[in-house]
């Protein structure tokens, strides 16, 4: 899990949302760290297969990462990921009010397939 604060620095667009192909950066994070735990090297992310946005995130916005292997092969592994917003700007009280989220509010959710060459790995062998 990865918790990150949405700086002024990754709006995007008006109103300081925040480009939805932040989400998939950190669940490069979050991969890279799963494989690392697997098999002792960061491997390569191939490619998604799924995709969704649910929700907007806003510079200011604390956004929460998780990922987990679903699926070990020989050298692939497919993984699920979701990211969740728990901490939203109240730009509607003040310019740098905020409040934590009594339920975390899923901002996008993605599989995909990374892989790790047979050479690369270190554990499991």
């Amino acid at each position: 899990m990865l918790r990150v604060r949405m700086s002024a620095k990754d709006a995007h667009y008006g109103g300081n949302l925040v480009d939805g192909a932040h989400m998939l950066h950190l669940f490069g994070d979050v991969a890279t760290e799963l494989l690392i735990i697997q098999d002792g090297d960061e491997g390569l992310f191939c490619a998604y297969d799924m995709v969704e946005f649910k929700a907007p995130v806003y510079a200011g916005d604390y956004i929460e990462a998780y990922g987990e292997i679903t699926h070990v092969g020989n050298t692939s592994r497919k993984m699920s990921f979701e990211a969740y917003k728990v901490i939203k700007t109240r730009p509607d009280i003040s310019d740098s009010a905020a409040e934590v989220l009594e339920e975390k509010v899923l901002v996008c959710r993605a599989s995909g397939t990374c892989v790790t060459p047979k050479e690369c790995q270190r554990y499991n062998k």
